[in-house]
């Protein structure tokens, strides 16, 4: 009796798979020392393909279903095993598994700053990441590819492939975009609908369908981001005489925190007589009249009061200037405009 168990043991009768855990691509069905019986059972669940391989060549594929295996199913297979005359069972051959669901949440990222040319700053480095999604979608090509005759192939054993294939690409795509580095954050949408272009062939040739790509962020690394953060400044702020009147406005509170006590106080309130100075002088400027003033004059005195009030406000932000003074300075302003 245990000798037909053991007998019965070496004949496969039903063959399936249940993924027991998520990330594996492929698997092969254990099959030494076995043989599958004629009329045997092939369970397919959905999100899945099975694929018979004869002696290294791809045989039949299934989807999704339940199947008796003869040979009006197992037609490459009969013609491989010249099985047109006699069908023999039980016989032997590789059954592989592969997961069709998506794989979602794959992250991709430049381990280190690509170089490119950029119109405002010339040649910088710059950093980039976000996630893709794909799934497999040729499974005898991803045999042939990638996977081959190992027990199991999982999403991370791809994913440095993976992420290589969109590090090359990103490097193409920013160098050619001619995007300024300023304005790519605007363009994250377009120029992951570019790159999901440019990547889906290369995906396909492993058997893969890109789903989606996502640009989640572009940066510079700490010491350009700095310079940028500083050109804003300039640019916020203006020309170079109103560049100084904001740092002097910047350095009053920090000089009032100083440990020098006095000598740190005398330097907020000399900072401080400096920019009531120049405030003094933007606000003369600005309501100075302007006999027989063209509607261009009009309208540049008109941007120079706006000018003096984003610099007011300013100050009230950093406690230089109360709200109630500024709303008075305001209402007068706005008063010349009428």
């Amino acid at each position: 009796m245990a000798i037909m168990d053991f007998i019965r043991k070496q004949f496969i009768d039903v063959i399936h798979w249940t993924e027991e855990s998520d990330g594996v691509l492929a698997y092969r069905y254990p099959m030494q020392d076995f043989e599958i019986q004629n009329g045997a059972q092939l369970t397919v669940r959905d999100s899945q393909t099975a694929m018979f391989v004869n002696e290294g060549q791809v045989a039949d594929v299934f989807g999704p279903g339940r199947y008796a295996l003869t040979t009006q199913t197992l037609p490459v297979l009969t013609n491989l095993k010249n099985w047109d005359k006699l069908f023999e069972s039980p016989f032997k051959s590789d059954v592989y598994f592969f997961s069709t669901r998506l794989q979602l949440d794959r992250k991709w990222g430049t381990p280190n700053p690509i170089t490119i040319r950029d119109k405002e700053f010339g040649m910088v480095r710059m950093r980039a990441f976000g996630i893709y999604s794909y799934k497999l979608a040729d499974p005898a090509r991803f045999y042939k590819e990638i996977s081959g005759t190992r027990e199991q192939y999982t999403v991370d054993d791809l994913d440095g492939q993976l992420r290589n294939l969109v590090v090359g690409a990103i490097s193409d795509m920013f160098g050619e975009s001619g995007v300024p580095f300023i304005d790519m954050a605007a363009n994250q949408n377009e120029f992951g609908t570019t790159l999901r272009a440019a990547l889906v062939p290369l995906f396909e040739r492993y058997g893969l369908a890109l789903d989606a790509f996502v640009v989640q962020n572009v940066s510079l690394p700490e010491e350009l981001q700095k310079t940028l953060d500083a050109k804003i400044s300039m640019n916020i702020v203006g020309d170079m005489g109103r560049f100084t009147q904001y740092q002097v406005a910047t350095s009053i509170p920090l000089a009032a925190q100083n440990e020098g006590g006095v000598a740190g106080i005398g330097a907020g309130i000399g900072a401080g007589m400096t920019i009531g100075q120049s405030m003094a002088q933007a606000v003369g400027q600005a309501a100075q009249p302007a006999a027989g003033a063209t509607a261009g004059a009009s309208s540049a005195g008109a941007d120079e009061i706006v000018a003096t009030l984003e610099k007011l406000h300013g100050l009230v932000g950093k406690g230089i200037l109360t709200q109630a003074e500024f709303e008075a300075k305001k209402a007068e302003l706005l008063g010349k405009l009428r």
